[in-house]
């Protein structure tokens, strides 16, 4: 980014706040395991976190004095309405991933607060395409890739968050 740039759009504190390792526990660990990483994430989200997103959304401001800045959230993972018959995580892991979510998308809402800059939920764009719903925007467990698994696929990127962007910047 320069003086030049006008749009900078970003997603950002999920693998600052811990938040990957949270997933990788929930998926291969027991619910009790799950439960405390979740907790632990975001007691980290709420403390460190937000002095991180400071240092960055004010990096990108001195990179970008121009820029109108866009942040956009995280959706909740889980359409916990169809726990029941969806294979895979307990109903509480799925719930306390929910909550891990929505901790994390307060403290990132507040930050960009804090640094003037433009705050997107993206939630209502991906509510009936949560994974355990049919036609998921959200990558669900990839086992031959980890590190796609809780990010968005294609049509997460252009249904769930591009609409989103689009909305604050026309």
């Amino acid at each position: 980014p320069s003086s030049s740039t006008t749009l900078v759009s970003i997603t950002i504190g999920g693998n600052d706040g811990g938040f990957a390792n949270v997933m990788l526990t929930c998926v291969l660990s027991s619910t009790s395991s799950c439960v405390s990483a979740v907790q632990k994430a975001e007691n980290q989200a709420q403390t460190t976190l937000p002095g991180e997103l400071d240092n960055a959304f004010a990096a990108i401001r001195s990179h970008a004095p121009n820029a109108k800045v866009v942040v956009l959230d995280y959706p909740q993972f889980y359409d916990l309405s169809k726990s029941s018959t969806c294979i895979g995580l307990s109903t509480t892991d799925r719930q306390y991933l929910n909550q891990g979510a929505s901790v994390l998308d307060s403290v990132i809402q507040s930050a960009a607060g804090r640094a003037g800059d433009t705050f997107v939920d993206v939630n209502p764009n991906f509510a009936g395409h949560q994974i355990c719903d049919s036609g998921s925007y959200i990558i669900s467990v990839d086992w031959l890739n980890l590190g796609d698994s809780y990010h968005p696929n294609k049509n997460g990127q252009q249904y769930g968050y591009l609409p989103g962007l689009v909305s604050v910047t026309g």
